[in-house]
């Protein structure tokens, strides 16, 4: 996907394209993974959209929930989500971050 070492650096509009597709593909895993986190807190803990989704949400930006869990079932899908939730957070800035991390090293390496 990414160039090599022994190649000139993509032009601008081109490593543009190529952030764009790496935020849309964040975008994707989060939303899915927000999706996930909405029913596992609806299905387990039978808490409100609205909840779901600030538990959800609070989980994967790395606050934690704000509900704690009451049943069996959703402490035990609180615990594994939250472990999901921290690999997509990195994950995704990762993604994120990858493309420009790798055009800054690239220019740097490049002998013009």
């Amino acid at each position: 996907m990414y160039e090599t070492k022994s190649q000139k650096p993509i032009p601008s509009f081109i490593f543009a394209k190529r952030l764009i597709l790496h935020l849309f593909i964040a975008l994707g895993m989060l939303t899915l993974s927000l999706g996930i986190g909405i029913a596992g807190y609806c299905t387990f803990e039978q808490l409100s959209l609205i909840d779901a989704f600030l538990n959800s949400a609070m989980l994967l930006g790395g606050m934690g929930p704000v509900n704690p869990p009451i049943t069996s079932g959703g402490k035990f899908f609180a615990g594994l989500y939250a472990l999901y939730a921290g690999l997509v957070f990195i994950v995704t800035a990762a993604l994120i971050f990858t493309p420009i991390a790798h055009r800054i090293l690239h220019k740097f390496h490049w002998n013009v």
